[in-house]
Parts: structure tokens; sequence; C-alpha cells
């Protein structure tokens, strides 16, 4: 039987308390039920967990919630940082409440977003580390990506010539680095002794279909398989090419032994958080991996989880592919809302929105009430979470409160950045009472039988609202690839915009009289499902004019400016 956690309370005086309160990665991992032979251990704050096997009667026992948000904006929504809020508080009510969280990339952290581990205090620790190299897992995804990219050039360049000569080579190498430059480059240059020249590229780590591949394997048997069937190339005959032909799937598969364990780490709060796995939800399917939900959720009473960007994109993912595939069912669906984003989809201008704009923010209700639309059509319940921030007015945030109380629509505020768990409390009540019950089924947007392109028109019109799609030249000729090798099944990633419900960014106030437009689709066949890359979305973001590597820096030994 699983023991009510001891609620701890912090005074939120500095960053150094923080550090000095939280408690040894062994003795967090003791209070778990874990055994020293279950841990292997990263410093003293960090360590990978390894279950025997999991218990699936204690799993559908658990309560599963997702945390979405809004459409982002340049303001950010916080759900990181609400989502330890929750759990932080849920721990102070006596509940055994654990984190199921992505792991931060590099990209992000040195690009536009900065750190990824919450705020205030309402953080995952250490912060820093995670952040960064954490426990190599990013670094290990991208090192076997690479090989992968270089045993199959290598093989392409013995085999010129032969019956088994690769024609086409789908698979590109990854860096957890924005680079821009990176997108579209020629390897072998010179030929001969230095390789056959060949276009080719590279993806974020977070896009690699690696990353996929292992968040959603059940176990190593299970990555083994996934790594055995990805598509690799096409030959000279027109056959399907993967790693199984290769024969390389045992090397790929003992690069990711480590990194296929989930990470234990903790809040600012003694809150347990497994950080495991991390693609983006605008270009891959945006959840934490598999193994580490279901170890929350067997070792927990309640589970929060999050799912990339918006409910448009992260939670649609989440319930059409990893509920899907595993047979989760959330019992209860977080969406995070801010006052400042809401003054920003009410077209209040960005250097404006620390104002008070009560009106502005009932306007911007149209996109809560999307976001609504669309986690109700999942068939899920659905709990606002308002992520207030020091500038918010009691006015703002009564405007949002009124509205989904009319609405029927439950409603809390979250002040979990100042308060940490305590700030919480409210939403927390509001999970337990909610979630008495157990989950209802998830509906989902589309069937497995229904075609490649009906499945993303199904997303499209269902989910953004859009009036159809449109396949390009590309994506038809794929599609056909597709169809041929009974690939249809699979569901469908869609690689889109995160910042408008079209696949244009600069949309932000469409919400209606728009198509979307598939550009290229992307078999992924050992994640096993379908990317329609939509619009001009690359899977290698770029760098803004001034990065967030401009405000980090190394003091006195302490890592700075990755918040």
């Amino acid at each position: 039987m699983r023991t009510n956690p001891p609620t701890a309370i912090f005074a939120y005086t500095s960053m150094a308390m923080h550090t000095n309160r939280i408690q040894p990665i062994t003795q967090l991992a003791d209070q778990l039920g874990l055994s020293s032979e279950q841990l292997i251990t990263y410093g003293k704050y960090k360590a990978k967990v390894q279950l025997p096997g999991f218990d699936e009667d204690k799993i559908r026992k658990s309560r599963l919630i997702l945390v979405t948000s809004i459409t982002p904006t340049r303001a950010g929504n916080g759900k990181t940082t609400c989502s330890i809020g929750m759990a932080d508080g849920l721990r102070r009510l006596g509940k055994h409440a654990i984190l199921a969280l992505r792991e931060p990339s590099l990209g992000p952290c040195f690009g536009m977003k900065g750190g990824a581990t919450g705020g205030g205090a309402s953080q995952l620790m250490p912060a820093d580390e995670i952040n960064l190299h954490f426990t190599g897992d990013f670094h290990a995804i991208s090192a076997a990506n690479n090989m992968l990219a270089a045993l199959l050039d290598n093989y392409n360049y013995f085999n010129q010539g032969r019956p088994g000569e690769l024609k086409e080579i789908y698979w590109r190498r990854v860096m957890d680095v924005n680079d821009r430059s990176l997108r579209y480059i020629i390897t072998g240059l010179h030929g001969g002794k230095n390789g056959l020249p060949a276009e080719t590229g590279f993806d974020i780590t977070p896009a690699s279909e690696l990353m996929a591949a292992l968040c959603l394997s059940e176990n190593q048997d299970d990555l083994r398989k996934r790594i055995d069937d990805i598509l690799l190339g096409t030959t000279a005959g027109g056959d399907p090419f993967t790693t199984r032909d290769l024969d390389v799937s045992g090397a790929i598969t003992a690069l990711l032994k480590d990194a296929l364990l989930p990470n234990l780490v903790q809040t600012l709060e003694g809150t347990p958080a497994f950080v495991h796995g991390g693609p983006f939800a605008n270009i891959a399917h945006g959840c934490n991996s598999l193994i580490a939900t279901k170890t929350a959720m067997e070792l927990g009473d309640y589970v929060l989880t999050e799912a990339g960007f918006g409910s448009d994109l992260g939670a649609e993912k989440f319930m059409n592919i990893k509920c899907r595939v595993s047979g989760l069912k959330p019992a209860l669906t977080a969406l995070v809302v801010t006052a400042q984003s809401l003054k920003l989809h009410g077209e209040v201008p960005y250097a404006n929105i620390r104002e008070p704009h009560p009106a502005a923010i009932f306007k911007g209700m149209r996109n809560l009430e999307r976001h609504l639309d669309i986690l109700h059509g999942f068939g899920q319940q659905v709990l606002v979470v308002i992520n207030r921030f020091a500038t918010d007015t009691d006015e703002e945030i009564d405007v949002i409160r009124q509205w989904c109380d009319e609405r029927y629509i439950a409603c809390g505020v979250n002040n979990a950045f100042a308060r940490g768990g305590e700030g919480a409390l409210d939403i927390a009540e509001k999970i337990v009472r909610m979630t008495e019950e157990l989950p209802a089924e998830t509906t989902f947007t589309y069937h497995d039988a229904d075609t490649v392109e009906e499945k993303i028109r199904k997303v499209a019109t269902k989910v953004y609202k859009a009036d159809g799609v449109q396949l390009e030249k590309k994506a038809r000729q794929k599609l056909k690839y597709i169809e041929s090798h009974g690939w249809q099944h699979f569901p469908v990633c869609i690689a889109k915009t995160q910042y408008s419900f079209t696949d244009v960014p600069e949309a932000v106030h469409t919400y209606q009289d728009f198509t979307i437009t598939v550009e290229d689709l992307i078999v992924n066949t050992g994640a096993r499902f379908i990317v329609a890359v939509c619009g001009e979305m690359v899977r290698m973001p770029g760098l803004p004019q001034h990065p967030a590597a401009e405000r980090i820096d190394l003091v006195q030994g302490k890592i700075t400016g990755l918040s």
C-alpha cells in the first residue's frame, strides 16, 4: 500500500536555500519503494530507474492528469510551472502525486525559450543540470541517429552498382542545437574515398524518429523491434530498406540502453518527477516517454504529465498517438491560460500586455473556447488553470472566472510561481474532486482503418476547424508509396506551426475560412506514424536575433541565465 508523503513547507527566500533543502535521490527513491538495485545514480540528485515490469492493475488505478494550454504566444503560458505547482499542491493535501515530464532540449534553452524546468517557487531540481546535459539521453539519441546515418552511407558506398544499392536515402542527421544553416547540406564532397556526394541535412534531435521510437516503446524488446522497422531508404529495385536490412539494430539499441530508462529528479518541495524524452509537439508527437508515464502511474496515485504547445498540437497527439498505442486514459485535462496570452489573442500589442485590458481578455476568450471544444471532442473533462502573473489584476482574473462560470467550466487560479504548492491548493482540491470516478474512454479523431488523407482531413477539420486539406504533389507521391506498402493504418503526426490554428504562423487571429496545405509526408515506420509536414514547417529551428545564449554564463562555478 502506498503511504502518504510528508507535507513539506519551504520558505522561498533564495535559490541556495532551495538547493540545500532537496533530498538525496537515494532517499527520494526509498520513499517511492525503489531498491538500490533499481537505481543508476548520476551524482547526488539524479538517477535512472528500472522496474522489472509494469503492474497494469496499479497503473489502471492511478489518476493521469494531462496538462496542456491555449495557443502559445511570446508571453508564454507556463505549463511546466503549473504542472509542478499542481503536483506540489496535491502532495500538500497528502496525496501521492508524481510528475511525468519531458526533458528540455538545448535548442530552446540557448535559443528563444530559455530553460524548461518551471520557475520561481515551482521548479524541478537540479534545474541547471536538467536544462543542460542531464543524464545524457539527448546525446545518446543524437549519437545513435548519426551512427545509423554513417552506417547507411557506408553501406551505400560499398554497394554501388550492385542490386542492393540505394536509389534514395531518407535518413537525416540530427543535433540538439538550433542551426538553420544545416537544414540542407551536401555530404561526400570530392567523392572517391571521401564518400558519395549526396544532398541531405540535419533535423533537431527532438525530431529524430529514434526519439519518437524511444518515447513510444514499452520496453527494450519493443525498442529493438521499432529500430528494426525504421525505413532508411529505397533500393534501386524500389524495395524499402530498413535498419533490419542494414543488420545494425543491435548496435543502435546498445547505444540507447541507458537512455531508455526514465530519469528521477524532484521539485523544490520534494515531489518526485520522472523527466524523460523530449519530442517537440510542432514537429513530432510532443509527449514524454511511455515508460516514464507508466512508471510514475505505478508508483503514484496522481500523475501529472504535459503535452507540448496547445491542445491542437500536443494534446491532439497525446490522444491520437500516445493513448492509442498505450491504452492510457487521462482522468482530467488541465488547460493552462494566462491573462497576458489572452490579451495577445484579444489583439493587444505585445508591448502593452502588462497593462490592464479586461475587454481584450474577453475578446481573447475565443482562443480558450476553441481549445475547450478540442478537448471536449476527445471526451475529456477540463479544468481551466489560470497561471497568475504579478501584473495581473483581480478584475482581469474575474473576467476569466466569470466566463468559465457562465459555461459551467471548472476553473481555478494557480499562484505556484510565487507560493509553490501552497499557491496551487485550490487547483489541487479541484483535481481530487474531478477525478474521483474512473476516466471515460478517449474519443479519437479518426479510426485506424481511415486512409492517411482522411486522417489528416479529420484532424484539420475537427481539431483546427479548417475548411479542408490540400496535398501538394510531393505529398501525393508519398501517399501512393505509403499505400503501396501497407502503412496507411499508422496514425498521423501533423507538423505545423504552433502559433495559429492554420499552417501560417502569422495568422494568429484566424479561426475559420482556411485550408491546411500538406507539403510532404514522412514515413516513420519505427515510431509507427506518418508525419504530415504542413505549410513551411521545418524540423530544424533557427536562432532568433538575440538568442538566450547571450544571457547564459558561468559565474563563480554557478550557471546563470537559464530561466
